[in-house]
């Protein structure tokens, strides 16, 4: 029952995300998808706005110096996207969780991806978690906010440029940031299939913040 909850909880915190990534498809066949999406969840920026629930604890406790972690890899279609391709009830082997340990801020975030995104991969829990942590490698944070010991005010078109002049081939329409009560939430980068480049996502980029401008928290 317990881990029934925090899927529920995770499922309730993480429904903004299938906004920015279309319509999906319950179901879908793995491995049948356009291209990845990895979403960057700027942590102070979640803390304030979903971080007073019991499971985020570790993430916003004081202390903890989070600032970009990885919400996850999310399979893509050119529309839409493909959601719990596995079947029911399969599960991370421990040693398959190993590979996400350090890289999600929690157990139950990994958990929740790899059922919902991973599953669609067509890889094994393990891979997908190697696969995730190989894009994170690939994305170089700006110098602005690797530090992130103050707070900040962005635009989303400046804070796009600033990824893309820190990563080479990477282009602003590559790219969206997500933003939620001018508050910074994520920045979510495309990438080919096979994860050796960044490559264009209309529908993701189209799905980007349209505040005028917001606030990138402070790292605590």
């Amino acid at each position: 029952m317990k881990r029934v909850a925090l899927g529920l909880l995770a499922a309730c915190t993480l429904a903004g995300s299938a906004f920015a990534q279309g319509r999906y498809e319950r179901g879908g066949s793995p491995g049948d998808f356009d291209f990845y999406v990895l979403a960057l969840s700027w942590s102070p920026g979640f803390c304030e706005l979903d971080g007073g629930r019991g499971r985020n604890r570790e993430q916003c406790a004081p202390g903890a110096n989070l600032g970009f972690v990885v919400h996850g890899l999310w399979p893509q279609y050119e529309r839409g996207y493909p959601s719990d391709c596995g079947p029911s009830g399969r599960s991370p082997s421990r040693i398959a969780m190993e590979q996400a340990e350090g890289l999600f801020p929690t157990e139950s975030l990994a958990r929740y991806q790899w059922r919902k995104h991973g599953s669609c991969s067509g890889s094994s829990p393990g891979d997908y978690f190697a696969d995730a942590r190989r894009a994170r490698d690939k994305v170089v944070i700006p110098p602005a906010l690797q530090k992130g010991d103050s707070e900040q005010s962005w635009t989303a078109l400046d804070l796009e440029r600033a990824f893309v002049a820190a990563n080479a081939g990477l282009r602003t329409d590559m790219m969206s940031v997500s933003c939620r009560r001018g508050v910074l939430e994520e920045v979510r980068i495309c990438f080919s299939k096979d994860l050796r480049n960044f490559r264009t996502c209309e529908e993701v980029d189209r799905s980007g913040c349209r505040a005028r401008d917001f606030r990138v928290n402070a790292i605590r």
